[in-house]
């Protein structure tokens, strides 16, 4: 008896080990996640019993709401204004931390600390301080006998200035790109520069067709994490002026915590998680065309 007991628990022991992440997915990911389904086909807002309404949340979302078109019309505008601009930041930055240089390890680590502090609702606020009509940016212009700039006020740049705080957390994304770029095999280059290749080209014909895949990877994941951006529009903006950096997240913020209106909101939280798929779906889809595997994968 004590020997059969003692086998099962060696057998399970590994489900033990994994015990707290399988119940915090359960619990705080996986109900989470289908009651907001649920949710979204009734008109639950906190203080009442939840009513099946069918489609009515996708229906008047979809022809009642003006607010909801803004809103997804501004993130897609967010989402390509501040991905490639982070993507092509963090490259730069990769490039020249991809040389030996003495004490090049802290200068890697100082470069990743935005990426660790950038979410947070006090570097939000520190954005808000600088970009604002007197604030530091304006001053620096100033300095130089340049106009100031209505960074925040303006309906046309805050969008803009909000995509530069996204901008500003790339280290992960450079950390990544660094790796990748450690990969590229040194014969390559000897071989550009044994047949005349300027750096220019064997960046464009060695070093970036040999790292799409990471920067394949980088795509999505930066993209998914705009299109669920939030802290900086709710803290630097607040969605103006005009609703010019009027979020998706933010919208879905408003409907569920401030008109308590949890039905619609969880039905907004679906749209976005289909589109989110979509996108993931199309860049996946054309991957096949634009990235380079040395064992072929990309080609299936």
């Amino acid at each position: 008896m004590n020997v059969s007991l003692s086998k099962i628990a060696k057998r399970n022991v590994g489900l033990l080990y994994i015990a707290p992440w399988l119940i915090g997915f359960l619990v705080l990911q996986l109900y989470p996640f289908g009651a907001s389904l649920m949710y979204s086909f009734t008109n639950y807002s906190i203080t009442n019993v939840p009513k099946f309404v069918g489609l009515d949340n996708y229906i008047a979302m979809f022809t009642k709401d003006n607010n909801f078109y803004k809103s997804l019309s501004t993130t897609i505008a967010y989402v390509f204004i501040s991905v490639p601009m982070k993507l092509i930041f963090a490259l730069m930055v990769a490039l020249l931390l991809n040389v030996k240089l003495k004490m090049v390890n802290l200068y890697r680590t100082l470069f990743y600390l935005p990426s660790i502090l950038g979410g947070s609702v006090a570097v939000s606020i520190l954005w808000r301080f600088l970009f604002m009509k007197e604030g530091m940016v304006n001053r620096l212009l100033d300095t130089v006998h340049l106009p100031a700039i209505n960074w925040l006020g303006s309906p046309k740049i805050a969008l803009f200035t909000l995509s530069l705080l996204s901008v500003w957390q790339f280290g992960s994304s450079m950390v990544l790109f660094l790796a990748g770029l450690k990969q590229v095999p040194s014969e390559l280059y000897e071989a550009g520069r044994v047949d005349g290749a300027s750096k220019f080209r064997m960046f464009f014909t060695i070093t970036l067709p040999l790292i799409t895949p990471i920067v394949f990877f980088n795509i999505i994941m930066q993209l998914v994490n705009a299109f669920q951006d939030f802290t900086g529009a709710f803290v630097v903006t607040n969605g103006g002026p005009m609703n010019s950096t009027y979020l998706f997240a933010l919208k879905l913020y408003d409907e569920g915590f401030k008109f308590y209106r949890m039905g619609y909101a969880s039905a907004l939280s679906w749209v976005l998680f289909v589109l989110i798929l979509v996108v993931t779906a199309i860049i996946f889809k054309t991957s096949k065309y634009w990235t380079y595997y040395e064992d072929g994968g990309g080609a299936k």
